[in-house]
């Protein structure tokens, strides 16, 4: 007897099973995202979240300077930072309607003191 020749490869199967796999990975990977899959994770004494704590500059609408809510004049903010990790992530939210000194003013002062991860907060525009 005569072999015939395939005139041409059937695909469905791999289709199948690449619909099977894929399948799996993406009903794994919502479980691990939402955090559904019970985890007791390991415990440590200081996380490193706790050691980077975010610190806050605000500059309301009269100018006075507050970090972490507490009111500062130029001279107690950079004591306030001068202890922090240059890595600290420093967040300045200053009112709109400031005069452009003082926020300069607070700027230089963070610049100065070397901070590596400083952000503006603003809003968008409606």
């Amino acid at each position: 007897m005569e072999e015939k020749e395939f005139d041409y490869i059937n695909v469905i199967p791999l289709v199948d099973v690449m619909l099977v796999l894929l399948t799996i990975v993406l009903t794994t990977s919502s479980f691990i995202a939402t955090g559904m899959i019970p985890i007791d994770l390991p415990k440590v004494v200081k996380s490193r979240g706790e050691m980077l704590r975010t610190q806050t500059i605000e500059i309301d609408r009269r100018g006075a300077v507050y970090l972490n809510t507490k009111a500062v004049s130029l001279e107690g903010l950079k004591q306030g930072l001068q202890g922090q990790d240059r890595n600290v992530p420093i967040l300045i939210r200053a009112d709109r309607e400031i005069a452009l000194q003082g926020f300069v003013d607070v700027l230089d002062l963070v610049k100065s003191l070397e901070f590596k991860r400083v952000s503006l907060q603003t809003e968008e525009r409606p």
